[in-house]
């Protein structure tokens, strides 16, 4: 008999990555689910949703002014504090991904710690904060254009861009994952490079200041109250919006390979990569503006452009705009697909209208439905940009929302944990997981309460009331709504069905050795 000839290495690597995609698989049978989205991301893929999403280049220049503007250059200690406090939250969402690989982590993981009626609503806030957490980007993303290519900005404009913006970036969504993963990859590979070299650049070569100016407030407190403490507090709540987004990785964690080994590990890469060079950046802008009194008096509403182009010079500043537009292009993309995998998620379980369609994939493995739900409801919401002052709200709504997001699967988590219906089998803390827990509930507790807590100087200049309560009234309206169609169309009750039966047959099967015993619903 004829030997076969030796296995090549290239034929070994596919085996190999074949046999973890058919165990992945059949961990997400065990889960509840077939596999339907294309399972085709390595780490590095994952890593690089959880980058773009989170994004040095965004979070940023979502906080520096406004941080300046409550806390002087001080503010950057803000920074430092939200980052480890957020490691906590990054704890228990490893632990949770290790044992529960699924697409839209919030509703499904909170179904399987806690229940159905709680998991529907946990899902329903996390949909509409990623709906409008999609229209803060292209909002925040258009001016750019604008700046690129000289352009007079108007408002219709502004959000006419941001329209176009937010379809070119669902297209590229609608050509599947392998297509996606290439962009962004390209889009986090210039924002990368570019947030070293500037960052590296302004601390080492060209400071305007010295280290001292890191622990002056420049009379920043003065609006609140003449409090030092109370101004801290806001710029907490500002830096809060910078180390939001890496919950990507667990969005893609039904297209990732070795999901269960490789999600907890993209998300601690994502995090602290990108936190460390928020945290670079920041630093670096303080000690490299030419004048921060400007930035708190309101004259420069752009410090880190003035920062790069006082510095590296003029010819610095369309280079710049594009690579920030790259960043937002990169950012917008991982969201969007993240967005469209938590809807699609729900979906799948029958407690979404038009469930049936909302919860099919096409051929290119694309939940395309959920998709286009996300693109029409981030475009409409939108329209508000009309109004320069209702836009702000979507902001702030969009972030306290994001928070209580993660406040509900923290706390579910420990409630679970303390229950002992759920021990972390993928991730072993031992007891160092359960305080790691606790303090994860407690930080969130307060950061939510500090973000959505109604202030007038995180709001514009005779704002009116309802921005300023803009973070209440919407989770307000948010939880209400979800609350009523909960009791209306009783949802849950599919889930509730579906267990039983799944129970039933379970326990058939064991009187009968020789009855194949069905997939667990995880309900």
């Amino acid at each position: 008999m004829a030997t076969p000839p030796p296995r090549r290495p290239a034929d070994a690597a596919g085996a190999a990555a074949g046999t973890a995609v058919d165990a992945d698989a059949a961990h997400l049978e065990s889960l509840g689910y077939k596999q339907e989205l294309k399972r085709s991301l390595s780490v590095f893929g994952n890593i690089a949703m959880g980058f773009a999403t989170v994004s040095p280049v965004v979070g940023l220049y979502a906080v520096v002014q406004v941080g300046v503007v409550v806390a002087g250059p001080a503010w950057v200690w803000a920074l430092p504090v939200v980052f480890l406090l957020q490691a906590l939250v990054v704890c228990v969402y490893a632990e949770l991904a290790a044992d529960f690989p699924v697409a839209g982590g919030a509703y499904q993981w909170t179904r399987r710690l806690i229940g159905p009626k709680y998991a529907w609503i946990v899902g329903w806030i996390t949909v509409c904060a990623l709906f409008f957490a999609h229209t803060t980007i292209a909002y925040l993303a258009s001016p750019w254009f604008f700046a690129l290519f000289g352009w007079t900005p108007t408002p219709a404009k502004v959000v006419a861009v941001a329209a176009v913006f937010l379809a070119v970036c669902a297209l590229i969504n609608a050509y599947g994952i392998d297509v996606l993963k290439r962009v962004v990859d390209l889009g986090i590979a210039a924002e990368a490079v570019a947030s070293v070299l500037v960052g590296v650049g302004l601390l080492l070569l060209f400071r305007e200041h010295g280290f001292s100016i890191l622990t002056d407030t420049f009379g920043a407190e003065a609006l609140s109250g003449g409090s030092k403490p109370l101004a801290f507090l806001a710029a907490l709540a500002v830096a809060g919006w910078a180390f939001v987004g890496f919950d990507a990785c667990v969005a893609m964690a039904e297209e990732t390979v070795g999901a269960a080994r490789q999600v907890p590990r993209a998300l601690w890469w994502a995090f602290l990569s990108v936190g460390g060079l928020v945290i670079l950046n920041a630093v670096a802008v303080d000690l490299a503006h030419p004048d921060p009194t400007t930035i708190m008096t309101g004259s420069d509403l752009d410090p880190v452009t003035t920062a790069v182009v006082a510095s590296f010079g003029d010819w610095s500043a369309k280079p710049f705009i594009v690579v920030v537009i790259i960043a937002f292009i990169a950012c917008e993309l991982a969201s969007q697909g993240g967005g469209a995998r938590a809807l699609y998620s729900m979906a799948r379980d029958g407690v979404l209208p038009a469930s049936r369609t909302l919860g099919k994939v096409n051929r290119r493995q694309v939940p395309l439905a959920a998709l286009a739900v996300d693109l029409v409801v981030s475009c409409l919401a939108l329209l508000l940009g009309l109004e320069a002052s209702a836009i702000g709200s979507i902001i702030t709504f969009g972030s306290a929302a994001l928070y209580l997001t993660f406040l509900a699967i923290a706390f579910a988590a420990l409630v679970a944990r303390i229950r002992g219906t759920w021990v972390p089998a993928g991730i072993r803390l031992g007891r160092f997981g359960l305080v790691v827990n606790i303090a994860a509930v407690l930080w969130l507790a307060f950061e939510f309460v500090n973000i959505a807590w109604p202030r007038t100087l995180l709001a514009p200049p005779d704002a009116p009331a309802y921005q300023v309560w803009a973070a209440v009234i919407g989770v307000v309206l948010v939880l209400g709504t979800g609350l009523a169609y909960l009791a209306a169309a009783r949802p849950h009750r599919a889930l509730e069905a579906a267990a039983r039966t799944a129970d039933a047959e379970r326990a058939a099967a064991a009187a009968d050795p020789h009855q194949t015993t069905p997939a667990p619903t995880g309900s």
